[in-house]
């Protein structure tokens, strides 16, 4: 391009044969390293940087510095929109170019191996924030623990509980916290991600099925400027991690953690 006198725009990078992406450890970092291989004999050098918050990767797609971006799912990435002031078309919004996985929260125990081993005065841990909180009313309501009004949905609180079918306690706590607190209570929902980071993936009794309302709504997705949605190489990412081949193994790595993407 150099030679033409053409200067490359920071943002449509078309013909970039290098992919930077922002990411999460776990799974996403790992589940791009996998990708690595196959990129490459496509001719493209994928380039990964692991962050440990949930406000940088977007950011620094935001700005240009980065390509794209692994780590959130789109209700996430729409309130980030929001909260930014952001509007379709505006420099600054965000789109999602595909849907990878989805982790699921799942019901563990230290103590127990099935959901009928809950009985009235068990204790169950489950997130204190809205998005998890809600999810784990959902998985709970599934297996006859509770039941929740008919319209209760993903933004479900403890308020939409109609009845409670046994008499469990409900301990809310951070949603990274949860898989530590296993052994002061009877049962935990924990997030997939957590799940792996706490090697716990062992204890689990059920989890949120890949049909749900939850798992189509939360699905984690590639997310990129607006004005780089068609970037050649961040499409041929998608492509080889939405493939059947990235899909086997995402399911043999990880098991029930950590589902592909419908």
């Amino acid at each position: 391009l150099s030679g033409c006198g053409k200067k490359e725009d920071k943002d449509s990078k078309t013909d970039s044969k290098t992919i930077t992406i922002a990411a999460s450890a776990t799974p996403h970092a790992e589940i791009l390293e996998y990708a690595k291989t196959a990129l490459k004999e496509k001719g493209y050098d994928l380039q990964v940087t692991v962050f440990d918050d949930y406000v940088k990767p977007n950011e620094v797609v935001e700005s240009g510095e980065f390509d794209a971006n692994f780590f959130q799912h789109q209700p996430y990435l729409t309130s980030y929109n929001k909260d930014k002031g952001y509007m379709k078309g505006d420099d600054g919004y965000l789109v999602s170019v595909g849907a990878i996985h989805f982790e699921p929260l799942g019901l563990y125990s230290t103590k127990y191996k099935a959901v009928s081993d809950i009985k009235d005065g068990a204790k169950i841990a489950i997130p204190n924030d809205a998005t998890n909180e809600a999810r784990a009313l959902l998985l709970l309501a599934d297996n006859g623990v509770l039941t929740l009004k008919k319209d209760a949905g993903v933004t479900a609180t403890k308020k939409d509980v109609v009845s409670y079918n046994k008499k469990v306690e409900l301990v809310e706590v951070d949603a990274a916290q949860v898989a530590s607190k296993l052994p002061d209570v009877d049962f935990g929902i924990i997030n997939g991600n957590y799940a792996l980071d706490a090697k716990v993936t062992d204890k689990i009794i059920t989890s949120e099925d890949s049909n749900s309302e939850a798992a189509k709504t939360y699905q984690n997705i590639i997310a990129v400027k607006e004005s780089n949605k068609n970037n050649k190489a961040v499409k041929k990412l998608v492509e080889i991690l939405k493939s059947d081949s990235t899909k086997k193994w995402i399911e043999k790595k990880f098991g029930v953690s950590v589902k592909p993407a419908e």
